[in-house]
C-alpha cells in the first residue's frame, strides 16, 4: 500500500473536519512532506463546496452506502440524559454528520468517474492518431500503385534462379513500392539494398531488406525519401549488415531503368 492510499481515508474525514486525535497529527505531519497529498485534500474540500451549493446529487452506490453504516456504528455512543432536548439535538447532529459523509463518499465516487473519463478520452484520442496516420499511408501505397503518373520499374538479373524485382514509385508524394522474389538467402553479415538513382547525382538509399525462406521480400514507403526526385534507375546492392548505409558499398545484385 502506498503513502497515498494508506492516507486517503484520513484525507476524506479530515476534509470533514472529523479528524481527530493521533490519527490527525500523523496526517498533518504527512502533508508538510507531500504536495500531491495537499493537493488532493484542497480538491475534496473544493469539491465538497461546489456539491454542498446543489440542489440535488447522484444517489451513492449501495457499496457507499453500507460503508456508511458501517462507519456510524463504529462512532461511540453518548449516554442518553434526561432532557428530551439534548437527546433531540444529538440525533440531529448525528444526521448532519450522517449527511456530510454521504456527501463525500458522492464526491469522491465522481472524482474518481471523472478521472476514468479522462483516461478514456486520452486513449480515444491516441487511437484516432494512429488510425489516422495508418489511413494515411494506405491512401499512399494504393496511389503510388495506382497513379497514371508513377514509375513501375522492371529490375532483373542475368544470374539463374533470375533474382527480380518491381518498384512503384510516385515521386510527388515519395511514395514507393517494391517487391521482389527469387531472391537468394543472405549470408549472416549481409543485407540486401534498394537505391534510387537519379539522372546526376549520388544514389538515395531506399531501403534495406531481408527476404523470406521462399525469397520474397517487399519494401512500403520507406522514410527518409527526399519528395519529388526523378528516378534514372532502381538497383539492388548485397551490402555489409554493419556500418554506414549512406552510400552502395557492396556488389551489385539487380537493377532497371524507369
Amino acid at each position: 500500500m502506498s503513502a497515498h492510499e494508506q492516507f486517503a481515508e484520513d484525507l476524506a474525514l479530515h476534509a470533514l473536519g472529523t479528524l481527530q486525535g493521533d490519527e490527525r497529527a500523523r496526517l498533518e505531519a504527512h502533508l508538510d512532506s507531500c504536495a500531491a497529498c495537499r493537493q488532493e485534500l484542497a480538491d475534496l474540500r473544493g469539491d465538497m463546496a461546489l456539491l454542498a451549493m446543489s440542489t440535488a446529487g447522484p444517489k451513492p452506490p449501495q457499496r457507499s452506502r453500507q460503508r456508511l453504516l458501517n462507519a456510524i456504528a463504529k462512532e461511540p455512543r453518548v449516554p442518553a440524559t434526561a432532557s428530551g432536548r439534548a437527546s433531540r439535538f444529538n440525533w440531529w447532529a448525528a444526521l448532519g454528520w450522517t449527511a456530510a459523509v454521504a456527501m463525500l463518499i458522492v464526491v469522491v465516487q465522481l472524482r474518481r468517474e471523472n478521472y476514468f473519463l479522462r483516461e478514456s478520452v486520452t486513449n480515444l484520442g491516441a487511437l484516432t492518431s494512429q488510425q489516422t496516420l495508418e489511413l494515411a499511408n494506405a491512401q499512399r501505397v494504393v496511389d503510388t500503385l495506382t497513379a497514371p503518373e508513377a514509375q513501375t520499374v522492371t529490375l532483373a538479373a542475368s544470374k539463374n534462379p533470375q533474382p527480380q524485382g518491381k518498384a512503384f514509385y510516385l515521386k510527388n508524394r515519395s511514395g514507393l513500392v517494391f517487391v521482389a522474389n527469387n531472391l537468394p538467402a543472405l549470408p549472416a553479415d549481409k543485407i540486401y539494398e534498394l537505391w534510387l538513382i537519379p539522372p546526376t547525382g549520388a544514389p538515395i538509399a531506399a531501403g534495406l531488406f531481408k527476404p523470406d525462406a521462399k525469397g520474397n521480400a517487399t519494401i512500403v514507403n520507406p522514410p527518409g525519401l527526399p519528395p519529388g526526385v526523378e528516378a534514372k534507375t532502381f538497383a539492388v546492392t548485397l551490402e555489409p549488415a554493419s556500418g554506414p548505409h549512406d552510400a552502395p558499398r557492396g556488389t551489385g545484385v539487380m537493377q532497371g531503368g524507369a
